[in-house]
């Protein structure tokens, strides 16, 4: 597909893109049981325990190759391919390393939004405590909402890291 083509396809709207992220969230779990099987040699064949900052390092660079990967070698990870989607800059170029990081870091902080709600709303209702919960998932929502009232779609990783999601058009299958 040429530059021309790639620069006039649409945006990905909301659903797609939760489809997607479904996908590559289920993809990405298995690799972290198997993160988890070949840390074993290292912690004497337990459990690798959750609040270790080295297998906390691990996971995270783990979680970022897997997404960076994808995205900086043709745009679209496993869950994007199945949705056809991809991430690409405005002239249909691949994203770079630095631009998937932004990319990355944003929806991590998105993540750690949600459990900050959880963790929060366990609180007391009516307490200060209970509303940063509250507040944490309105920012988290609106977050994912954005796509909706951005003129051009855009997510706010998107924004983030300076490029966007588009749907690749059908393929003609000939058997």
């Amino acid at each position: 597909m040429n530059t021309e083509q790639t620069t006039e396809l649409p945006t990905a709207g909301l659903l797609r893109r939760l489809g997607a992220f479904a996908y590559d969230i289920l993809l990405l779990m298995a690799l972290i049981v198997i993160a988890g099987f070949i840390a074993l040699p290292f912690t004497g064949g337990e459990a690798p325990h959750s609040g270790n900052p080295y297998y906390q390092t691990y996971l995270f660079i783990l979680s970022f190759s897997f997404f960076a990967w994808f995205w900086t070698r043709g745009g679209q990870t496993l869950g994007m391919r199945a949705w056809r989607l991809r991430v690409q800059n405005d002239d249909g170029s691949a994203i770079s390393w630095s631009q998937a990081l932004l990319r990355f870091m944003s929806g991590v902080a998105s993540m750690v939004l949600i459990g900050a709600g959880f963790y929060f709303m366990k609180s007391e209702p009516n307490t200060p405590v209970y509303f940063l919960g509250i507040a944490a998932w309105v920012i988290f929502v609106v977050s994912f909402l954005w796509i909706l009232v951005d003129k051009k779609k855009l997510a706010w990783q998107d924004h983030f890291s300076s490029c966007k999601v588009v749907v690749l058009p059908k393929l003609d299958k000939k058997y």
